[in-house]
């Protein structure tokens, strides 16, 4: 443990698994203090109990939230100052995806998808900064998707809502320095992940039939794993990236060099 995030207080979203569950627990490693929010308050309450449980009592801290309704964003947000004495780091994690076509999906399921994945960081960060302002230097990390910067004909709208969150990302990164702030904002972009959210897409199917079929699309010729992406979290968490905004990280195999 290099403590690289020693002081940092770090709020991460959709943390009761996966992806989320998997950088809390890699901030909390490097020493910062985590407030871990899902709408599965259970499943976040036993993510921060096995971090307290491995790095000692009062590192990590658990609410329940709906990261599409505003007041619970202003609930959390004031948890994270009560429990850990303001926030330095804002992880945009929470999001779902969506499967069909432009002609497949309803509009209740764009809206939908768009909520959770996009108005969510938009909340987020609108409602995140003044704590950040008080914590500089401070850093906004944005889970897009390489499925925001590569099309596919049966996700229109996890990829117009990740390339949302893309943008978003920039606009929020430019608004930060035009304001003098000590504020990063850079988003990742993973490729397949053995996430809960990859096996949903298995569906019925042959579970290792489908992840080798999705790992042949890959260059390096592998899904990636939770931790591919936590380490990245925690260099744009950490100090060692305050040269780094409006930037996107791929974490993609290769995939989009090709």
């Amino acid at each position: 443990m290099s403590r690289r995030l020693a002081g940092k207080r770090a709020l991460v979203t959709g943390a009761a698994q996966g992806l989320g569950a998997a950088i809390a627990h890699a901030f909390a490693r490097e020493g910062a203090r985590v407030l871990l929010t899902d709408i599965n308050e259970d499943g976040a309450v036993a993510a921060a109990e096995a971090i307290d449980a491995e790095f000692g009592p009062g590192m990590a801290y658990a609410a329940r939230h709906d990261v599409t309704d505003e007041h619970d964003w202003a609930a959390v947000i004031d948890r994270a100052h009560a429990a850990l004495g303001g926030l330095s780091v804002l992880v945009n994690n929470a999001g779902i995806v969506l499967t069909g076509s432009v002609e497949d999906l309803s509009l209740a399921a764009w809206r939908r998808g768009t909520a959770v994945n996009v108005d969510s960081v938009f909340l987020g960060t609108k409602l995140a900064l003044p704590l950040l302002r008080d914590s500089q230097p401070a850093s906004i990390v944005n889970l897009s998707s390489i499925a925001g910067l590569i099309a596919a004909h049966n996700f229109a709208n996890y990829n117009a809502t990740k390339a949302a969150v893309w943008m978003l990302t920039k606009s929020v990164a430019l608004h930060c320095a035009r304001q003098g702030w000590d504020i990063r904002c850079n988003s990742i972009h993973p490729t397949f992940i053995r996430t809960p959210i990859l096996q949903d897409l298995v569906g019925d199917r042959d579970e290792e039939t489908v992840m080798a079929k999705l790992a042949r699309q890959v260059p390096l010729g592998r899904l990636g794993d939770p931790a591919d992406v936590a380490h990245a979290a925690v260099y744009l968490a950490s100090d060692e990236s305050r040269f780094m905004t409006g930037a996107e990280l791929k974490l993609d195999g290769g995939i989009s060099a090709m």
